[in-house]
């Protein structure tokens, strides 16, 4: 793994020519959303035995998942500078994308038990230092999504310092997953109610939402984190995708033919339907096209790779 790099302003990256800037540079351009977090090199270990090495990470699967939804995104992305091939598969061009220099890249290794990939066993093998306030570029963003992976990836004081400049938004794995001796445990986050108040927008998982509720059911659940401050929620399920928004309930069923692509799944829903958000489309609509995305990427392992034309077209075969 790669010793300890201790600069801490961002490196901006154009993919002919890279360059590390010497302070933060400011971009004037009005951006739709920022994602924030580390990228990983991944060890994927089927139940079959076969390894697959990959590029992953929160931040990478919904940068794809956004950019099918036609959103003008921006990607902070986590990782030793050294490591140039992460940042080209994002394949986002210089304006588009920042690295935040760590000391060493995230490396996971995740081992599934069945076919369906709904069982399995997450491990850490290194971990990124945390994001912090100074390292965020200044960037002009409509929302700051906080696509993390494991607590300690992001310091409290990130967020309120995030809701200063736009809407915040986040993956509740990001503080709920502890890497443990590389072991990935799972525990409630004792300062939820200090700041969740602060997220627009919130996405869980349903075994994320028991954990932070004490609730099995997920509409109950929703309704509590609502009741806590946060204002949208998002809570994926292998069969469905719920939203609620304080007032009223909306479903959405998953379609996917096959789950080979199950890695990155609640990932590409909520950049994608971050996207849709953030670009003004109603909360029904975001969420079909949403859902449909996560379908259609669930099909093929890896990021979303379709266009909006081809989540269209899947949305009037499946969703009609």
């Amino acid at each position: 793994m790669h010793s300890c790099f201790s600069l801490r302003i961002p490196v901006y990256c154009n993919q002919r020519k890279r360059f590390r800037s010497n302070s933060k540079r400011v971009i004037a351009m009005k951006y739709d959303l920022m994602l924030i977090g580390p990228a990983t090199r991944d060890v994927n270990i089927d139940y079959t035995g076969q390894e697959v090495r990959e590029i992953g990470g929160a931040v990478f699967f919904c940068a794809y998942a956004a950019a099918v939804a036609s959103a003008n995104l921006f990607a902070s992305v986590k990782i030793h500078p050294d490591d140039t091939d992460v940042l080209d598969a994002f394949h986002l061009d210089s304006d588009h994308i920042a690295v935040l220099p760590a000391q060493c890249t995230t490396l996971m290794q995740n081992t599934y038990f069945t076919a369906d990939r709904e069982r399995r066993k997450a491990e850490c093998l290194a971990q990124s230092d945390a994001i912090t306030p100074d390292q965020i570029p200044d960037v002009d963003c409509g929302l700051y999504h906080l696509a993390g992976l494991l607590y300690g990836d992001f310091p409290n004081e990130l967020i309120p310092a995030l809701s200063k400049k736009g809407k915040v938004s986040a993956d509740i794995q990001g503080f709920l997953r502890h890497n443990e001796n590389g072991l990935m445990n799972f525990h409630d986050w004792k300062d939820k109610l200090t700041y969740l108040p602060y997220f627009d927008f919130l996405k869980t998982d349903a075994a994320e939402a028991e954990i932070l509720t004490g609730l099995t059911d997920r509409r109950a659940a929703a309704k509590q984190l609502y009741e806590w401050g946060a204002k949208e929620i998002l809570i994926s399920h292998n069969s469905e995708m719920l939203v609620y928004d304080g007032k009223d309930y909306y479903t959405c069923p998953v379609k996917a033919r096959n789950l080979s692509g199950r890695t990155g799944r609640g990932d590409t829903t909520f950049g994608a339907y971050l996207a849709k958000r953030m670009t003004g489309s109603p909360i029904a609509e975001a969420l079909l096209f949403a859902t449909a995305a996560v379908s259609l990427k669930m099909e093929a392992p890896g990021p979303l790779s379709a266009s909006e034309a081809d989540i269209q077209k899947y949305i009037d075969e499946f969703y009609a």
